[in-house]
């Protein structure tokens, strides 16, 4: 039997074993082929407020569990990753569209996100207080309760677990809601390594659902938190919802970020992180370079280096010698295809790409815009790199600054210059001589503005703020006295 075998989780929600789901089931397409790879289960809202209950219960017993036993139940997890790479990675390029190393990448951070998350358990859980009164005082830190985690289809794997493995580690338990597209990289895979490593039965609970399960989460009285990745559209409906229920959203958003290239830079190198910047899984990334600032003196001379590349990568299926795989679907790919004929019309250059066959979209340039056209404006989600120069640094920081995104940016050519522009905008990240496409496990993901509501994943400190609650706790030797 394979690690992934279809006959255990096909058709099937895990509550505290596997079952069927009251939604039916979904099938799991591949995006190059159309070829169907499985089902899996559905769940309705009723099912996700009783695995609320469920979780609430088993979550008491669960952050009561000595820190050393949950710190190992985050390694073997992530152990369990290593030890079935190539199949996963084999269901990730399937199931995502994915070429090999984006594939690579996504079960590497798995692993490296339970590994940093089993030092969670044992890291400092709160501060002693100084006190006028004649009692100890501390505030500490303790599980947030029940966790919501819903995460969407690009990045499936890395998206959910990110939020799953440092949830548990604090003493959480877990409800995990994964795109309907991509139901065995963002939630089977993830659900059978912690069966695997010995997580406690409804600790952590798999239910794939459409938007009334997501609704459940935001509504559901024992989920506490909710952990949200996806458009910013969908997200302002979450935090609305999550706001009137009076619990937390962490909402990491879309993103329409610049990379900019300074007066002076490598064309040949910048063209290169452009390319990947913006190309990289079909553009399917929040953080996709989704607008090319360019120097004047540089633009026509990055244009054509970058046009080249457009014209050389391969596109195909994933499992091939490809750069560029599949949109994840017909309406993802039309809406790419739309912004781009809309660019077209309000009077962009098309330099390379702008066409299709079936899910397979050609990496496209386009040239000749203006802050309204409609591929400056949109996040695309697709492979196309629109690019404007600018003259001066100021000018550079109002055209990024004009976007209501604000998520990842990325400048290349001279550090000095780069760092003035650096506090002149709105970014949650900043990568100089880096394209704007990078995540750590260690490190605060997050972005401003339309992008979200702060760095709320990665490292530490963001993850203890995350999925933690603060408590005073005060402590005196006997009864205090009382003048009532």
């Amino acid at each position: 039997m394979t690690f992934l075998e279809p006959s255990v989780w096909d058709g099937k929600i895990y509550t505290d074993r596997w079952t069927t789901g009251s939604a039916g089931t979904v099938d799991v397409v591949e995006p190059a082929t159309g070829t169907v790879l499985g089902t899996a289960g559905m769940a309705s809202g009723e099912d996700v407020f009783a695995a609320a209950t469920r979780a609430a219960k088993a979550q008491r017993q669960w952050a009561a569990t000595k820190p050393e036993e949950r710190a190992a139940v985050l390694r073997r997890a992530g152990q369990v990753f290593e030890d079935h790479v190539q199949e996963l990675n084999t269901w990730i390029q399937r199931e995502t569209g994915a070429i090999a190393p984006k594939a690579a990448m996504e079960t590497h951070v798995a692993a490296n996100e339970c590994f940093d998350s089993a030092g969670l358990p044992h890291h400092p859980a709160g501060e002693v207080l100084t006190s006028d009164a004649d009692h100890w005082s501390f505030a500490r830190r303790v599980p947030a309760g029940v966790v919501g985690v819903i995460s969407p289809f690009n990045f499936p794997l890395i998206l959910s677990i990110r939020s799953v493995a440092p949830a548990l580690a604090l003493g959480n338990a877990v409800i995990l809601k994964p795109d309907p597209r991509t139901p065995v990289s963002g939630g089977v895979m993830i659900m059978r390594a912690f069966e695997e490593a010995g997580l406690p039965a409804g600790v952590l609970q798999l239910l794939t659902g459409g938007t009334d399960a997501g609704a459940a989460l935001s509504e559901a009285p024992e989920v506490r938190v909710v952990s949200f990745t996806g458009s910013t559209a969908a997200g302002r409906k979450v935090g609305e919802a999550c706001g009137r229920n009076l619990k937390r959203a962490h909402l990491e958003l879309g993103g329409n970020n610049a990379l900019v290239v300074l007066p002076g830079a490598d064309v040949a190198a910048a063209a290169s992180a452009g390319a990947f910047g913006s190309f990289m899984h079909q553009g399917q990334v929040c953080m996709t370079s989704g607008r090319h600032l360019v120097h004047e003196s540089l633009k026509d001379e990055y244009v054509a280096a970058l046009r080249e590349k457009a014209e050389l990568l391969p596109v195909g299926d994933p499992t091939g010698e490809v750069a560029l795989g599949p949109i994840i679907d017909e309406r993802q790919r039309d809406n790419v295809d739309r912004i781009v004929r809309g660019a077209k019309d309000a009077g962009a250059s098309i330099e390379a790409g702008g066409t299709f066959e079936n899910l397979f979209y050609a990496p496209t340039v386009l040239t000749d815009l203006t802050p309204e056209n409609p591929a400056w404006a949109e996040e695309i989600f697709g492979p196309v790199a629109p690019v404007m120069s600018f003259s001066t640094v100021e000018e550079a920081a109002e055209l990024i600054n004009a976007s209501e995104y604000a998520l990842s940016l990325g400048i290349l050519g001279d550090v000095g210059q780069a760092m003035r522009l650096t506090d002149l905008v709105d970014a949650g990240k900043v990568h100089i001589n880096e394209q704007t496409v990078a995540d750590e496990s260690n490190a605060p993901m997050g972005g401003m503005k339309a992008s979200g509501n702060g760095a709320r994943f990665g490292g530490y400190t963001a993850n203890i703020e995350a999925f933690t609650e603060v408590q005073w706790l005060t402590m005196r030797p006997e009864i205090a006295p009382y003048p009532f």
